[in-house]
């Protein structure tokens, strides 16, 4: 099967099937596609969807730039979006409507009530299900990272993703039915990446990256299953990460999720480097 060209913007062409055919990509380019990515408008090739799709979501955090910017991406494609200040807000929020509530995307430092404790109290109202999001800047250490792990938070996001990537980092919790969600922290990432099928490369940008794999914006993703072979430079990077990964997840409206199956031990430790280090350089905790 060959790689289409996307109307997300991918371009493809023929070449032999090893790594050192996949351009390399430059740091000039990562930082220029950066800059036109972020200014591209929002959500332009995410499809709105219908009132059966839409989803209800409450956005926790006391800064009024991160809750608008969120509630507007999330209303622009189409859901429902409820914004509080104040960790007794939310808990309010929760109770009154527990079964009608798809996601909570939170700031683990809220007034009132904070890091681990806030997210328990959420856990401990009756019959609240649904997934919670946690802003990564507002992460204090490692310990909560397990901590949190262990009351089965589903992800987390930076408060100021690019607005562009809101609804594609989301969508994976809005309609888990459709994506097969990797385990462990993401960081949502806009940078160029490079895969291969067969004789056939493709160039498009990421969505967001973590320790197994991380997910392309396309609007013609591959099927499910499919195995290619990606390459990419994280911010900062000295030199080109090459991998093998699956197809774990497809979906037009957002794009495609790769799970890695061949990393070397080097570019595996930079990946989880950076991870690591995004999760801990943050404004509020």
């Amino acid at each position: 099967m060959g790689i289409a060209a996307s109307p997300s913007g991918s371009s493809t062409s023929p070449q032999r099937s090893d790594y050192s055919e996949i351009p390399p990509i430059s740091a000039t380019h990562v930082h220029r596609t950066l800059r036109v990515y972020a200014s591209c408008s929002d959500t332009s090739d995410v499809p709105s969807v219908t009132a059966v799709d839409a989803k209800t979501i409450v956005i926790a955090d006391d800064t009024a730039f991160v809750r608008d910017r969120f509630k507007s991406a999330l209303q622009s494609a189409g859901h429902r979006a409820t914004t509080v200040a104040s960790a007794n807000e939310l808990l309010s929020q929760i109770r009154t409507h527990t079964g009608l509530v798809h996601l909570v995307v939170l700031d683990l430092r809220l007034p009132q009530a904070q890091g681990v404790a806030l997210v328990r109290a959420l856990r401990a109202i009756d019959g609240f299900k649904a997934p919670i999001i946690v802003f990564s800047g507002t992460i204090a250490n490692a310990d909560e990272v397990r901590e949190l792990s262990a009351l089965g938070i589903a992800g987390y996001i930076n408060e100021y993703s690019a607005v562009q990537n809101i609804v594609p980092a989301l969508a994976p919790h809005l309609f888990p039915e459709q994506h097969n969600r990797r385990m462990g922290p993401r960081v949502v990432l806009g940078i160029p990446v490079a895969y291969r099928l067969a004789n056939t490369i493709a160039a498009a940008l990421t969505l967001n990256i973590s320790h197994g794999g991380l997910a392309i914006r396309t609007t013609n993703p591959l099927d499910t299953g499919t195995i290619v072979k990606v390459r990419f430079r994280l911010p900062g990077g000295a030199k080109d990460v090459d991998a093998e990964g699956r197809v774990a997840w497809a979906d037009r409206r957002t794009g495609m999720g790769l799970q890695f199956m061949k990393v070397t031990p080097a570019d595996q430790t930079t990946i989880d480097d950076f991870v690591r280090k995004h999760f801990f350089s943050n404004r509020k905790a």
